[in-house]
């Protein structure tokens, strides 16, 4: 990178940072995939008679070629899995609130590499406007038009075949299998692990929520749990992105204790997740617990830390208040690094285990170009950086620069592989972590993502305690 040693410059003062809006991760649900990955390896060794009481207790529903049309190709030997949270408000889940026939706020793309050494998870947020497709009405759903509307419409609407018809016409991926997991499934599967850890940064007590919880680390069990990852409006802004990132959190944490030897090892502990597991899904007919164990044994290599988590870049309407649009071209370049199986491999690196957002930055504004600072704020955020403040620099800057601290060497690098063209200043009396990004006239913007690693997101092995 060539950092660069001259004449010290105190940079910005470290000062708090503003609110932040939080990242859409609607991705609880990946559990039941990692059962298949990881924890499903030790099924293995189960007696028939457990392999097939766990048979007999997943659900299926047939999904046709006739009915999804027309589809992307299948490029590879990789397995991608729509994943679905049914939020259906009847029996044990009309204390949840009472409303007709069946809805998710979780639809997410579990793409597994053809070797089974990686998985990427793409979480799409629940109030994306984006186009759906035409799907017929059936029994139990009353059928969508084409049109502009939020993306969990298509489930509402159509079903699990008129969302696995929206996601492959939205992102061009070939979709191989379905999974449906619903309210009362997702708490009997984090009982079956004897709680989740999870760190809070403040107390909840949220009555929609049925859930009142202190702050700091603590394992939540499967009311709380459930409670925990529906909270929205006694937390952060109260709006539905905000409490995307608790849930990408809770994820974390429950994927990687599913996945951990004091499950693995321990035959009781594994069966009974695996059984909270298999009763909680519903999968199309080819999706048998007998692939299940295939796939896993195939991915017995598999760690936490291979599983990784994206999200679909978006932004705040501007026309429709309350709803989000899709970034481009970020988005379709994620999807096309999905559907060539980009992904990031043994990335050993101090630098690329910092989170960008644990990399704060400080934006200032020396091009002598109005608005610049705010506009460059606005890509780093959707790339996943903490924007800590955007002002304009003391004096005009020819060159852009990224000043930095000898406590902040390990995330400039970061910062500056993302860049067209920019400098490095190290400040060698300063010991603040922000890095000072400083736009001179020469700014050319930054580079797109060459791989996932260029793309927002974490793996399985993230703390909830340390990713504020």
């Amino acid at each position: 990178m060539g950092l660069v040693d001259v004449r010290p410059v105190p940079p910005a003062e470290d000062t708090p940072a503003p609110p932040r809006i939080l990242r859409k991760w609607r991705a609880w649900l990946w559990v039941a995939v990692s059962a298949a990955l990881g924890v499903m390896t030790g099924g293995a060794t189960f007696a028939v008679g457990g392999y097939v009481k766990l048979s007999g207790n997943v659900r299926h529903e047939q999904v046709t070629k006739q009915e999804l049309g027309a589809r992307p190709a299948k490029i590879s030997k990789a397995l991608n899995v729509l994943i679905v949270g049914s939020d259906q408000r009847d029996g044990a889940n009309a204390k949840y609130g009472k409303f007709p026939g069946e809805r998710t706020d979780t639809i997410i793309l579990a793409h597994i590499s053809p070797k089974r050494d990686g998985a990427v998870l793409i979480s799409f947020p629940r109030d994306s406007l984006v186009q759906l497709p035409n799907c017929p009405a059936k029994k139990t759903v009353p059928g969508q038009r084409a049109h502009i509307g939020m993306i969990n419409e298509s489930f509402n609407s159509g079903g699990i075949v008129c969302t696995w018809r929206t996601i492959e016409g939205l992102t061009g991926i070939h979709i191989d299998h379905f999974v449906k997991v619903d309210f009362t499934g997702f708490k009997s599967m984090v009982n079956a692990l004897h709680g989740v850890q999870v760190c809070l940064p403040e107390a909840i007590d949220d009555k929609k929520a049925l859930l009142r919880l202190p702050a700091g680390r603590q394992t939540l069990q499967g009311e709380q749990a459930l409670g925990y990852v529906r909270a929205r409006y006694s937390l952060g802004d109260g709006s539905d992105i905000g409490r995307i990132q608790r849930q990408q959190m809770f994820l974390a944490s429950m994927a990687k204790k599913a996945m951990s030897g004091e499950t693995l090892t321990n035959p009781s502990a594994l069966f009974g997740f695996l059984d909270a597991v298999t009763k909680s899904i519903t999968t199309d007919p080819d999706l048998t617990l007998g692939v299940m164990k295939d796939l896993a044994m195939s991915a017995k290599g598999l760690t936490a830390g291979q599983i990784r988590f994206v999200t679909t870049p978006w932004r705040y309407s501007v026309t429709s208040p309350g709803r989000v649009e899709w970034v481009q071209p970020q988005a379709n370049r994620l999807f096309k690094m999905i559907a060539a199986d980009e992904i990031s491999k043994n990335v050993n690196s101090g630098e690329q285990k910092i989170p960008k957002s644990q990399i704060h930055v400080v934006v200032q504004n020396g091009s002598g170009r109005q608005g610049l600072g705010g506009q460059v704020a606005a890509d780093l955020e959707q790339r996943g950086y903490h924007i800590a403040k955007v002002e304009v620099a003391p004096k005009p800057y020819a060159n852009t620069v990224i000043k930095y601290s000898p406590n902040g060497e390990s995330r400039a690098p970061r910062l500056f592989r993302e860049l067209v063209k920019t400098k490095t200043f190290v400040v060698q009396k300063a010991q603040t972590q922000t890095l000072v990004l400083i736009l001179g006239a020469d700014w050319q913007g930054m580079k797109p993502p060459k791989s996932l690693e260029d793309v927002e997101g974490f793996d399985a092995t993230q703390d909830s305690c340390t990713a504020s």
